[in-house]
């Protein structure tokens, strides 16, 4: 996907049109909760190195552990997110929306544990101190537009970073992200 590609979800699949769609096994059903909050992430592999492929190798469980010496201690997890959205602005997605993807580990928002089973997850291919992509706030923008528009509990104030719901574990999307760039109505501000 491109960012000026159109975006829709299928509400009966979960599945957004108009992203590649990378099936990945690691996901379960979500307990009987509805969606009601959105994670941003952010992740490269090797760490500080974009475009290599080995997020969506480690979200399908195909990371070569001798590839790289990180790879060694990451390659057996079992992890995924909901969508990736790379430096270019494209998007993946790995698991349907109606799935519980397994991208927040142990964590708390208001007081609510596990956040897996009511979060969509997004990962931003980056790090914590490094500048995103006008082409990533584009694609996230229009991203979380499409969702909230089929999980209205999805407010600004449920839109938050891995660190807010982890904070022990957890730094990214990282001081890098600028939550300005979200649209005014995702973070809160009005027009």
């Amino acid at each position: 996907m491109q960012p000026s590609a159109t975006l829709t979800l299928n509400p009966l699949t979960g599945w957004l049109e108009g992203a590649k769609h990378l099936p990945s096994d690691n996901h379960n059903a979500r307990p009987n909760a509805e969606i009601s909050l959105l994670v941003i992430h952010n992740i490269s592999l090797p760490p500080g190195e974009f475009g290599t492929g080995m997020v969506e190798a480690l979200f399908t469980n195909q990371l070569p552990a001798d590839a790289h010496p990180y790879f060694a201690g990451i390659a057996h997890l079992k992890v995924s997110a909901h969508f990736f959205i790379k430096r270019n602005g494209a998007i993946t997605q790995f698991v349907s929306c109606l799935d519980r993807a397994w991208h927040a580990g142990v964590s708390n928002f208001a007081g609510r544990e596990n956040c897996n089973d009511f979060s969509l997850g997004v990962e931003l291919e980056g790090e914590d101190d490094r500048a995103y992509s006008d082409a990533q706030y584009q694609s996230l923008n229009q991203l979380i537009a499409e969702l909230v528009k089929h999980y209205p509990l999805i407010t600004p104030e449920r839109i938050c970073g891995h660190s807010d719901i982890a904070p022990q574990r957890k730094t990214d999307p990282g001081p890098a992200f600028n939550w300005q760039r979200l649209h005014a109505k995702y973070h809160g501000e009005t027009s």
